[in-house]
């Protein structure tokens, strides 16, 4: 054999097996890429997929209804709500401010079609349980026939939740629910799962909400009532009304919006997971929550969104306030201002600046609202020794969850490297891209 043919063997032999440990697939997330690192032996491997989208999730939803309803037809209907994250403005919902979300292409959707009967059925394929046997399943009667009430298995109340609240009689149904946003993660999968209820009962009914503004009120209302979890309408907001290729400017107090075009192509958005997972209806959330309120009558405003530094600082050296609620308006008003400004220096495509301004909210939320977690913090000082990155953040109510960093598309692998070698835990990694908002489908 000559030397060219051995050659050429011995290329096809090495990079056959580099490519195999290379690109052995993670778990799929409904994102353009994930990157998924695993450790053995002190060494590190990522692969980078192409992930789940909404097309394939429709399709493994069809199959998924006839597995478990194999005696009812195709489904006819359709409900999609994105899942998103939060650039910046984080905590600032609930107190009247400004957040700056963007709609993710991950999404979760609900998919079925009316039985004629009053029992709603719905099987979830989601399967990060630590609950009851069959706890992927429900079934209840419309409400016109017996009330909806708060109970097991918890994902089942987000789903009553909505139907309560829903402006119009609810008909029976069978639906299966699948997602491609991490639970847990920071990214919204409770409000996805909200705004897919809410599009697929709209299809069902025929009724449609003309105005989404109210969709989204009705899903926060549902999760406030049905979920115990006194979440702001960010979340809600931007799964319903989330533009393509653009963040939006709230203001949660009018409820009006803005829409801010992410067009730099240099730069992209890396979600990092730190697969620390987290309940916003945990004590802490709330605690952050009734503290934002205390400081707001120490300062006697209505909300924290029309207090000032000034009065803050004045209230606080006259001893009417403690250090503790001093410490969550201080970042509550700084980061209503710097969401602002961040708004503005995106449509100036300044993308420097707004890395800095992230930088500053992440220490804001470590320091003052202290929402962080050792791992959000390694994440963000793993990501920020980069060059090429510009910010880096811990984004959701914190303790645990996901950061969001600007890097320069030439750095990512970069980030991921220095990620996977150093952080204790096992991180997930999304590039994303602003998506649009909920659809309502008829099949």
């Amino acid at each position: 054999m000559c030397a060219c043919a051995l050659f050429f063997r011995f290329i096809v032999r090495y990079l056959s097996q580099f490519l195999v440990w290379f690109a052995r697939p993670s778990e799929q997330y409904g994102l353009g890429v994930s990157i998924d690192r695993r450790t053995q032996r002190g060494r590190f491997k990522m692969s980078i997929i192409k992930t789940e989208t909404t097309e394939a999730l429709i399709e493994r939803g069809f199959e998924f209804f006839a597995k478990h309803f194999p005696d009812v037809e195709k489904p006819d209907k359709l409900g999609i709500g994105p899942g998103r994250v939060n650039l910046i403005g984080e905590h600032t919902d609930y107190n009247d401010g400004f957040v700056l979300p963007m709609a993710l292409p991950m999404v979760t959707i609900m998919l079925g079609r009316a039985n004629n009967s009053d029992t709603c059925r719905v099987v979830t394929a989601c399967n990060d349980f630590d609950e009851i046997e069959d706890s992927n399943k429900t079934e209840f009667k419309i409400p016109t026939v017996k009330p909806l009430y708060v109970g097991t298995p918890k994902w089942a109340n987000y789903v009553k939740g909505v139907i309560a609240c829903f402006q119009s009689i609810i008909v029976g149904f069978d639906a299966v629910i699948l997602s491609s946003v991490p639970l847990g993660g920071g990214l919204s999968s409770s409000a996805s799962l909200e705004v897919a209820t809410y599009s697929f009962i709209e299809a069902i009914t025929g009724n449609r909400t003309i105005q989404l503004v109210q969709k989204a009120m009705v899903c926060q209302k549902a999760e406030h009532m049905f979920a115990g979890v006194p979440c702001g309408i960010m979340d809600q907001f931007i799964s319903v009304m989330g533009i393509e290729g653009h963040a939006l400017l709230i203001d949660c107090k009018s409820l009006q919006y803005e829409p801010v075009p992410l067009t730099e192509s240099n730069y992209v958005f890396l979600i990092t997971n730190s697969n620390v997972h987290h309940e916003l209806s945990s004590s802490q959330y709330q605690l952050r929550r009734y503290q934002c309120e205390e400081a707001s009558d120490l300062l006697n405003v209505q909300s924290l969104r029309s207090a000032t530094m000034e009065t803050l600082n004045k209230v606080h050296l006259n001893g009417k306030m403690n250090e503790i609620i001093y410490k969550r308006a201080r970042h509550v008003i700084t980061e209503i201002e710097r969401t602002k400004t961040a708004a503005d220096v995106l449509k100036r495509g300044d993308y420097k600046s707004f890395g800095e301004l992230m930088n500053a909210s992440h220490n804001s939320l470590r320091d003052d609202f202290e929402v962080s977690c050792p791992e959000l913090d390694q994440l963000v000082e793993l990501a920020r020794k980069v060059p090429g990155v510009l910010g880096s953040r811990m984004t959701g109510g914190g303790f645990g969850g996901c950061t969001v960093t600007l890097v320069d598309q030439a750095a990512v692998n970069s980030v991921v490297s220095a990620i996977s070698l150093e952080y204790k835990g096992s991180p997930k990694f999304y590039i994303v891209s602003p998506s649009c908002g909920a659809k309502i489908v008829k099949l």
